[in-house]
């Protein structure tokens, strides 16, 4: 799992620019998949038969797009102002490299300079409209020969390990959930599943609607990075779940509830096998679950997670013994779904 996330979560894939992640999921799926197939909106969905056939029973889902940046103006002195693509942090921008557009021409992020910042200033964080991209131009004609508008910007952080058991990496959301996909369809299972790695989650869940509503699945499963807030300051109530501890699941988020008997079937899975997870304890967040549940006369839908702390930032930090337990879980569900066909 580690080395696997460790090669997804050091391509890039802000939404609606999955192009290079998507590509390798393909050339990793093709060998085993029955079929596979890129949608209108980017996403890649694939067939892999199993012992037993199982037409549409069970959709496992997860999103191949990460945060990022797109250019939208380029001053006249040669710097590129920004929104952001999916939700960012304002605060954890200032002086970050990043790579923009398909040249991965490099740049840094920059704010008007410390010793200009009154006190007053000093209170508040700065907004969006503040901040810019510096590519190094010396005026705007330049930057022109080297940047279009619409480009987007990545984070280039290096995948690596980290302390304890950990991976540090950008995009773990949901990188974590596309190497659980892959690593499932490439062995031989129970029944057939269909395996939806989704485009454009991060804005709004766009690719899972069009996914979901094309497969029409009887059970989705979806896959995710979800925030850890295990941090000193954090009441205990609202550490929403914590690394090391296993594979989350939710209960409840701002876009959907889940199927009462899928999360009672995977609690239940999870103890029996002594495989290792925690509840989800804070209402927050949302994915791709929130659309497939409500896909054309409904799905039943349930989320498994891993947990990340500093997610949506440059760089994240994720448990492989986390990882490890969300792939066996999902595993475990598989097989027990296969139990009804």
């Amino acid at each position: 799992m580690k080395d696997l996330v460790t090669r997804l979560c050091a391509l890039s894939g802000v939404s609606s620019w999955e192009d290079e992640v998507r590509d390798f999921l393909r050339a990793e799926a093709a060998p085993y998949a029955q079929e596979i197939r890129t949608d209108a909106l980017g996403n890649l969905i694939v067939r892999r038969k199993g012992t037993k056939a199982a037409e549409n029973k069970l959709l496992l889902c997860a999103h191949m797009d990460e945060v990022g940046l797109m250019v939208r103006h380029i001053t006249e002195d040669g710097y590129l102002k920004f929104d952001t693509v999916g939700s960012i942090d304002r605060r954890v921008l200032l002086g970050k490299p990043v790579l923009v557009g398909p040249g991965r021409l490099p740049g840094v992020i920059g704010l008007k300079a410390y010793h200009l910042v009154s006190r007053e200033e000093e209170k508040n964080v700065p907004k969006l409209k503040e901040y810019y991209i510096d590519i190094g131009a010396k005026d705007k004609a330049e930057a022109e020969k080297l940047v279009s508008l619409g480009d987007a910007a990545v984070f280039p952080t290096k995948p690596e390990p980290f302390g304890d058991g950990l991976l540090k990496a950008k995009a773990l959301d949901d990188r974590i959930g596309c190497a659980v996909l892959l690593t499932l369809l490439k062995e031989e299972l129970p029944m057939d599943c269909t395996f939806v790695f989704t485009a454009q989650e991060e804005v709004g869940a766009r690719g899972a609607f069009g996914a979901a509503f094309s497969v029409t699945p009887e059970l989705a499963l979806v896959i995710e990075g979800t925030t850890a807030a295990d941090l000193p300051d954090s009441a205990p109530h609202q550490r929403v779940c914590e690394l090391g501890k296993g594979a989350v699941l939710t209960c409840m988020d701002r876009g959907s509830i889940a199927d009462r008997g899928l999360f009672e079937r995977l609690r239940a899975l999870a103890e029996e096998r002594g495989i290792p997870w925690q509840l989800k304890q804070f209402v927050s967040g949302s994915n791709d679950a929130a659309a497939i549940q409500r896909t054309k006369t409904g799905v039943r839908t349930a989320v498994l997670s891993a947990p990340v702390r500093y997610v949506h930032a440059p760089a994240g930090l994720a448990c492989v013994r986390d990882m490890e337990a969300v792939r066996d879980l999902a595993r475990a569900l598989i097989y027990d779904v296969a139990k009804e066909v």
